[in-house]
């Protein structure tokens, strides 16, 4: 397998800000030195205490909130991400991501182009859409039809690796596709918004995604009658992401994940158990046993426990917590780099 990458400069697409609030409207300006970036999705959460993940995204446009851990329909605050900067965005009063000395950290992403879609063999063409070929996400919003057996157009112009879907105008359940949470993933779903195992519920109608289209049925979950759906698809690019499984090995002395990049950000869930989604990143510990980790499927404040290394060339699991690490069981993750373990023009990159 070649480590090599087209992406030398992953925070192009892809970035972690860490900010204090303060109580009043600020712009939130990323404090890299690398390539400015406005992002296109930006996932916010207040470490400190027990409050609920928010996601925003271009399409849907500033102020309009989800809650990752939730089955709350979209909101509205105007005193939420208020705007999309140019190397960052801008915050308003609202305690739940901006109170006073309050410690918050943002997983920020890059989309941009919004013309060119393919559809052919769809029989959805989303209302709205931003994708960025070269790091392999795309966003779409679709208006469900209700029908059992339908294929919604996803801009990716590649085959997802992971899909993540949410309905807008009611309370449901996010839907997860990942191509490792089996041997037929098509059959099965995740939920992101809860510890449950996966299921097998004819979602995708047993069928897997291709490079224009991914088949679903007519669950309200991904294709409410008449109602707004949101999709964040991706697939795994070499040295930039990676959307993979592992097996536990029940150790202190855990599995060691390739991934072919130092990773910036990690997201892992076990697949076959009722376990906690786990979220670790390069910023809110920066360093090596990486103990900084926050649950996207509950409000659960920061936890400390030193569950991995983040190293140069993937990741390696450093506890024998069954959330990441029961022997014989399979465990699926979302991540991406801050680095290319070896960028184009073969030069390595240094672990932590």
């Amino acid at each position: 397998m070649t480590a090599f990458t087209t992406i030398d400069d992953p925070s192009a697409y892809f970035k972690v800000q860490l900010y204090t609030g303060t109580g009043s409207s600020h712009a939130v300006t990323f404090n890299d030195t690398d390539t400015d970036m406005q992002p296109d999705m930006v996932w916010l959460r207040y470490r400190n205490a027990v409050k609920n993940h928010y996601l925003f995204d271009s399409i849907r446009g500033a102020t309009k909130n989800l809650a990752p851990n939730d089955t709350d329909a979209e909101g509205t605050d105007a005193n939420t991400l208020t705007a999309f900067g140019s190397d960052g965005f801008t915050v308003g009063t609202s305690g739940a991501i901006n109170t006073s000395s309050g410690l918050n950290v943002a997983w920020c992403w890059k989309a941009g182009t919004t013309s060119g879609i393919t559809t052919t063999g769809a029989n959805i063409t989303p209302s709205a859409y931003s994708f960025n070929a070269t790091s392999g996400f795309s966003i779409i919003k679709y208006e469900g039809n209700g029908t059992n057996g339908t294929n919604t157009a996803h801009a990716l112009g590649a085959v997802p690796h992971m899909m993540i879907i949410k309905r807008l105008e009611n309370a449901n359940y996010w839907a997860v596709y990942h191509h490792k949470s089996h041997a037929d993933p098509e059959d099965y779903y995740l939920v992101l918004n809860e510890n449950y195992a996966r299921g097998d519920a004819g979602i995708w109608k047993d069928t897997p995604p291709t490079s224009v289209y991914f088949r679903h049925d007519n669950s309200t979950s991904v294709n409410a009658n008449g109602e707004d759906m949101i999709a964040y698809l991706f697939t795994s690019i070499q040295g930039y992401s990676k959307f993979g499984g592992y097996t536990g090995n029940g150790n202190a002395d855990g599995t060691f994940v390739y991934t072919g990049f130092r990773p910036a950000f990690v997201m892992i869930k076990n697949a076959e158990s009722t376990q906690n989604w786990t979220m670790n990143d390069n910023k809110r510990l920066g360093y090596n046993v990486d103990n900084n980790i926050l649950f996207p499927n509950h409000t659960g404040a920061e936890n400390t426990g030193d569950n991995i290394d983040l190293l140069s060339n993937g990741f390696k699991i450093r506890w024998t917590d069954s959330v990441n690490n029961t022997s014989g069981e399979t465990y699926v993750y979302a991540a991406f780099a801050e680095a290319p373990f070896v960028n184009s023009n073969g030069v390595p990159c240094n672990a932590r």
